[in-house]
């Protein structure tokens, strides 16, 4: 019996000690990663759109499609996302045909099915009927998993002033650091 409390006992954590999370068995930063790549970026999207929120979503890809993404082969400036029938899909996005996939290959500009949770379709959906929402893909990469990813922004297109207001503030942003950089 005394041998079975004491087992007990330091099998048991103590009842006041605090929960410890071990910080070090967590992965570091994504990007920072040797199997996170970017493929397709949309640089355009930040200019021409305010951005409220993203989301990631995965893509139902084919076989070919997936080996040019691993080449680099993507385009996504011209794509647009949009929820139809209860389902997301990227219209208009750019992916190059494989060259040795000749026999089976896929459509360039096809549309894709995106992956997302029920919650997060119905969030987007109700995101998009608001006046003058989108969704714009912002980027298209290959998570640490090796799994295609791509992040949907939902944004708001900005008029004339407020892009020329963005550059006036990314310009002064850029004058501010070469100035500390030159006296500092």
């Amino acid at each position: 019996m005394h041998r079975l409390k004491r087992c007990a006992a330091h099998l048991a954590p103590p009842v006041a000690a605090p929960y410890i999370n071990n910080m070090s068995q967590v992965k570091s930063s994504s990007k920072s990663d040797p199997n996170y790549k970017v493929i397709a970026e949309n640089r355009r999207a930040r200019f021409d759109y305010a951005i409220d929120d993203d989301v990631e979503c995965g893509i139902m890809l084919e076989g070919s499609e997936v080996k040019s993404l691993r080449n680099g082969g993507a385009n996504i400036a011209e794509s647009y996302a949009a929820v139809e029938d209860g389902e997301l899909w990227l219209v208009n996005s750019y992916i190059a045909p494989y060259s040795q996939a000749k026999t089976f290959s896929h459509e360039e500009r096809r549309r894709r099915k995106l992956l997302v949770s029920k919650k997060q379709l119905s969030n987007l959906w109700n995101e998009t009927q608001r006046k003058g929402m989108t969704l714009v893909p912002m980027v298209m990469y290959f998570n640490h998993r090796g799994m295609a990813k791509i992040k949907i922004g939902i944004a708001k297109g900005k008029k004339l002033h407020d892009k020329r207001e963005t550059e006036a503030k990314r310009d002064w942003s850029r004058q501010k650091q070469r100035l500390l950089k030159d006296h500092g």
